[in-house]
């Protein structure tokens, strides 16, 4: 199994709307992916609540069955739908991937 975290940190404003509505949004369009694509054995985000000069905005927890189920996920139409709208809204990201 592979666990798949991300962390992103937001514009103030993108897409004409605030953080918050962005970290909204971006929760729905991710979570949304639930159960469509092969090998994804959970996914969801977090928007964070304790704000800090370290902390990220939202963070992304997913697994997936395979190294290889989660290059599939990485090219799969729906998630390559979403990465326009996450890259506009994000003025960082930081990932990890780890076999367990």
């Amino acid at each position: 199994m592979i666990k798949h975290i991300v962390f992103w940190r937001l514009k103030d404003s993108a897409h004409g709307n605030d953080k918050a509505s962005n970290a909204r949004l971006i929760k729905a369009k991710i979570e949304a992916l639930r159960g469509q694509i092969p090998g994804l054995l959970h996914i969801e985000l977090g928007i964070n609540v304790v704000v800090t000069d370290s902390s990220s905005d939202i963070t992304l927890y997913s697994e997936f069955a395979s190294l290889q189920a989660l290059q599939g996920y990485q090219v799969h139409p729906l998630h390559q739908a979403i990465v326009p709208f996450v890259a506009e809204a994000q003025t960082e990201r930081r990932v990890v991937d780890f076999e367990v």
